[in-house]
């Protein structure tokens, strides 16, 4: 067997064969992984409850069955999001109501994953109920950004990409409401996608038809997020939205690297500051696509009431899913969340009405924009990791935010138009932070999505700039 440094530097796919081949265990996986997080994640803080007896015990009975009947994963230790229940294990939701809550059921989607050969050996750590794109808590703390340790993880899954990027992980689950899987990865150099919804089954809360969240895989490159697509994927009954796995695999077309005709980019999608560096690197990533003989173009849908409508519907989400915390447990609750809760209580039936009509509104014009273009590329976040003590970003290039979501429009922009998302790490500021590129495509349209993103992975050339060891906040000159 390799040594334990080997095994966490090397690739999911990488892993799944040799699991396949019988080269290493689940448990020889473990106990790497348990080294791995012994040595770094007292500064990292990603995963911040561990389950390896319940691991090691899942793993043992994979073990004895047969190599075909062991899952898509083969064995494969994946940490949960800290949102999302697991049967036996700690899920804090990273509020100091549920500090101590022990699921006696795990979710759907931790129960499809299981049953796909994945091995739940951790959670990731989250901001409370997943309000805000900064990982910190009051039940476990701040989750720090491997590249510096000064700086933010983003969020919600920055647990998740922070394990990632620091080698505590080959694969991570996260989700994304707006954006919480697509800023982590981009803060922390490492792969998030936001499917489609209904992609990933999950089991219904508060509503049936609740659809600005989902579940999604976050991996080290595009091949390995496409293989835990393949392992998160598939109907079931008890999520009527959920849809049947496609024939081709993920990785399959992730692998066939098909190329994009005509994409198009856009600095800012016409709604929000950028970073004037953040935006120089996007763009230049952008138009390397050409060096594959793709036609790069500046365009951008109109989504120009996206601020509105995006406040209005999580107001509402909140509201439906939050109110009886809010009546019973107000002092527990942090300061934002109180406000989303609240917002929505106060929404009326007129509110809700005009939210929708904008959101199908921008839904049908972002489609007609995919009969020109194959994918939309543009910045995953508008900046680079802030400070880690910085709740949120207040100002952005000379523009200040009237809220703690708003610097989020270019990515929950996307949410309410019913798109496939990826961020694809694409260079590094002059600071040495990282920086995602946001790939977008046609709703359900994750095969081009992957094919497109694996291409351009390929000619950016950064395939493998993770996982590193936890790095210091560099000495002020």
């Amino acid at each position: 067997m390799a040594a334990h440094h080997e095994l966490i530097q090397a690739t999911a796919c990488k892993i799944v064969d040799q699991l396949r081949t019988g080269e290493v265990t689940p448990l020889d996986l473990l106990d790497a992984l348990e080294q791995r997080i012994a040595e770094v994640d007292g500064a990292v803080n990603a995963l911040p409850t561990l389950c390896f007896d319940r691991a090691r015990a899942r793993a043992a009975d994979l073990m004895k069955k047969p190599q075909s009947e062991r899952g898509l994963l083969a064995g494969l230790p994946v940490p949960i999001k800290d949102l999302t229940a697991v049967e036996g294990v700690r899920t804090t939701q990273g509020s100091p109501i549920f500090k101590d809550h022990v699921p006696t059921r795990s979710d759907l989607m931790v129960e499809h994953l299981e049953a796909s050969g994945g091995v739940v050996y951790a959670k990731s750590n989250t901001p409370e109920f997943g309000a805000g794109a900064n990982t910190f808590n009051e039940v476990f703390g701040a989750t720090r950004n491997p590249w510096d340790l000064s700086r933010s993880a983003a969020g919600s899954s920055g647990g998740a990409a922070a394990a990632l990027a620091s080698g505590t992980a080959w694969l991570a689950h996260g989700s994304d409401m707006g954006g919480s899987l697509r800023n982590p990865a981009s803060f922390c150099g490492v792969v998030g996608l936001r499917p489609s919804f209904g992609r990933v089954a999950h089991t219904p809360a508060a509503a049936i038809d609740r659809n600005l969240g989902v579940q999604g895989p976050m991996a080290r490159n595009v091949e390995d997020v496409a293989l835990l697509l393949d392992a998160m994927s598939g109907e079931h009954a008890a999520d009527p939205l959920s849809l049947p796995s496609p024939v081709t695999s993920f990785l399959a077309a992730a692998r066939a690297r098909t190329k994009p005709l005509r994409v198009a980019y856009s600095p800012d999608l016409g709604i929000t500051p950028v970073d004037p560096e953040v935006a120089a690197i996007t763009r230049k990533a952008a138009e390397r696509f050409a060096e594959s003989g793709v036609v790069v173009e500046q365009a951008q849908p109109d989504l120009s009431e996206a601020h509105e409508c995006f406040h209005v519907l999580r107001a509402f989400d909140f509201a439906i899913s939050k109110a009886e915390l809010l009546r019973t447990k107000r002092d527990l609750l942090k300061p934002e969340v109180i406000w989303n809760i609240e917002q929505g209580l106060a929404l009326s039936v007129d509110d809700l009405a005009r939210a929708e009509a904008q959101r199908v509104a921008m839904a049908a014009r972002t489609i007609a924009f995919f009969e020109t273009y194959d994918l939309l590329l543009c910045p995953a976040t508008i900046t680079a990791p802030f400070p880690v003590e910085q709740r949120y970003l207040a100002e952005c290039n000379g523009h200040t935010f009237d809220n703690y979501v708003e610097w989020l429009g270019i990515v929950y922009a996307i949410t309410l138009v019913c798109c496939p998302a990826l961020s694809l790490p694409c260079g590094f500021t002059s600071a040495g932070l990282p920086v995602g590129l946001q790939m977008i495509a046609r709703p359900r349209n994750e095969a081009g999505l992957l094919a497109g993103a694996a291409l351009l992975e390929d000619v950016l050339g950064l395939r493998g700039t993770t996982p590193i060891d936890p790095r210091p906040a560099p000495a002020s000159l």
